[in-house]
């Protein structure tokens, strides 16, 4: 069994530049595993790498699933979770931002934001 390497700190620094950037600040990342079914037609749960982080409410989980593959989501609760619309990106910088994308619009058309005093990117 083939076992997906660990996040690196080339792909760390990509995903905590990405999440600072969008809020301005410091966020904490999180290292975790989580098990996912990577081949639909097979039972077995592979277990990979992921980085989690919380801000504003919301979680959310990049998980690594082979070498440049990635999966991600973010959640509110186990019941309202959400996806980017695309299963597998290849490309990690872009799985992040579309990631972050894709919650600040929900948060924006849901009115989700408590942070009144803030406008502008996101």
């Amino acid at each position: 069994m083939n076992q997906i390497p660990d996040f690196s700190e080339t792909e760390l620094w990509v995903i905590r530049s990405a999440v600072n950037q969008r809020y301005g600040k410091t966020v904490e990342l999180q290292l975790a595993d989580s098990e996912l079914k990577l081949d639909p037609a097979a039972p077995i749960l592979s277990t990979c790498p992921t980085v989690f982080w919380a801000e504003r409410g919301a979680s959310f989980v990049v998980c690594k699933i082979g070498e440049e593959r990635y999966r991600s989501q973010f959640f509110y609760s186990n019941r309202d979770q959400y996806g980017t619309g695309r299963e597998v990106y290849d490309d990690l910088a872009e799985c992040v931002t579309i990631l972050l994308q894709v919650q600040s619009d929900h948060e924006r058309d849901k009115g989700l934001s408590s942070e009144s005093g803030h406008s502008g990117a996101g």
